[in-house]
């Protein structure tokens, strides 16, 4: 799931706004993270959570992957190539016939339908294949350190380190390269707007595939997303698809192979 800031998120931060600093470089980031961490505590993180902040580490990975992003310019069709989205679409069927009672019960509840939702798993982990080579406490806490967006990404750190408290997330969790977590890659301020429990057992896993399409299936639907409506290009429900990825290419590969899936 790419970057959406959400408003609610501000509230994370106290009132008196982002006071720590920022830096550039690696070298002010152990000083910068004991400086933050009264700020986290004031909103609300507890024990667990200001530890994985204290021994979080700068992540120059993170940074160079930030400052790599020149977003998605192809052209559907080499989009489609590069994502293999053929075969996203065969094992999207695949796995819908092996569990047709779970996806029709995420559609009875959240009015998604499966193909859209296999179609996103697939895009976004290849089926949990692959959920990242990044710390998600240190992603986080070095964009939220960086000058260039910190006052997007600390309301998202506080987000990870209450996670950490709720223990819906380990210190040691992995993930994508800004600290996207689970099978669909939630920032930690949508799992917390947005998480719910699939199973039942009183936490939000993204990295346990009931949880994570039911928080999916959520999203769109709190999103606007229209239980039985169409989703192709230009209608309402592929503009609901923008909240889950700003860019078109994708939301018409999404909803491409949707099609494929649900036939």
């Amino acid at each position: 799931m790419r970057i959406t800031l959400f408003a609610a998120l501000l509230s994370l931060l106290p009132a008196a706004g982002i006071a720590a600093s920022c830096g550039n470089t690696a070298s002010g980031f152990e000083a910068w993270k004991s400086e933050f961490a009264p700020e986290a505590q004031r909103a609300g993180v507890g024990a667990s959570g200001l530890a994985a902040l204290k021994s979080a580490s700068y992540s120059q990975g993170t940074i160079s992957a930030d400052r790599n992003q020149t977003g998605v310019r192809y052209s559907l069709s080499e989009f489609k190539r590069i994502r293999g989205t053929d075969a996203i679409a065969r094992i999207g069927r695949q796995r819908k016939a092996q569990s047709p009672d779970f996806y029709a019960a995420l559609e009875r509840i959240y009015g998604v339908p499966s193909g859209v939702l296999l179609a996103i798993h697939g895009m976004e982990t290849g089926f949990g294949n692959t959920f990242g080579g990044y710390n998600v406490v240190s992603s986080i806490a070095t964009v939220a350190y960086d000058c260039r967006r910190a006052a997007f990404f600390r309301p998202h750190l506080v987000a990870a380190l209450k996670m950490i408290d709720r223990g819906w997330l380990e210190p040691g969790s992995i993930g994508a390269a800004h600290g996207e977590i689970g099978h669909t890659q939630f920032l930690p301020g949508n799992v917390i707007e947005f998480g719910r429990d699939g199973n039942g057992d009183g936490t939000v896993d993204l990295y346990n595939l009931t949880d994570s399409l039911a928080s999916t299936a959520h999203f769109l639907r709190q999103k606007g997303w229209r239980s039985g409506q169409p989703y192709d290009e230009g209608t309402h429900n592929f503009r609901v698809l923008n909240e889950w990825n700003a860019a078109t290419v994708y939301q018409q590969a999404i909803a491409l192979t949707a099609r494929q899936i649900d036939g």
